[in-house]
């Protein structure tokens, strides 16, 4: 296991689309172990494998439920609206209000090649919505209302 660096807005790797995965090879599970521990290292609830530099469809998230793993997800259903605060990993220091929906449901495979769906509201939807968007080259930055703007924790000063 090891930490991977993540891109930052402006790499060429984040406007990419990524590849399918063909099948699990051993690198694709060590990479998929690497997405995990970077993500939670970063603190963050997602991670898009182009983000770490890999074009391949893969997805990991963790709203606070336990880890889920994507590969070649894609939203087959989607419903309502939610608009709310949304950063990302490779925009660091930064959010925007972003309108997504509130209900999602993916169809992915894991890490046996199995197809699964998810099912995901409010948090859960607007992360499957985010990273499957860094898929295909799309970043949150493009659909922010308004200006994105610096974030703030409750333990700084001001």
């Amino acid at each position: 296991m090891a930490l991977r660096t993540i891109r930052t807005e402006g790499d060429p790797v984040l406007s990419k689309k990524c590849r399918p995965v063909e099948e699990i090879t051993p690198r694709i599970r060590e990479l998929i172990t690497d997405m995990l521990e970077t993500m939670y290292d970063a603190c963050g609830v997602g991670l898009a494998a182009p983000q770490v530099g890999i074009l391949k469809r893969i997805v990991v998230i963790d709203v606070g439920e336990g880890p889920i793993i994507l590969i070649n997800p894609e939203i087959v259903e989607s419903s309502g609206e939610q608009t709310g605060e949304e950063g990302c990993l490779s925009v660091p220091g930064m959010s925007g209000q972003v309108t997504r929906p509130n209900y999602v449901k993916v169809k992915a495979l894991d890490m046996d090649m199995k197809e699964a769906e998810y099912e995901g509201e409010e948090l859960l939807a607007r992360a499957f919505c985010h990273e499957i968007d860094h898929l295909d080259g799309k970043m949150y930055t493009r659909l922010v209302e308004g200006e994105l703007h610096h974030v703030t924790y409750d333990d700084e000063e001001e």
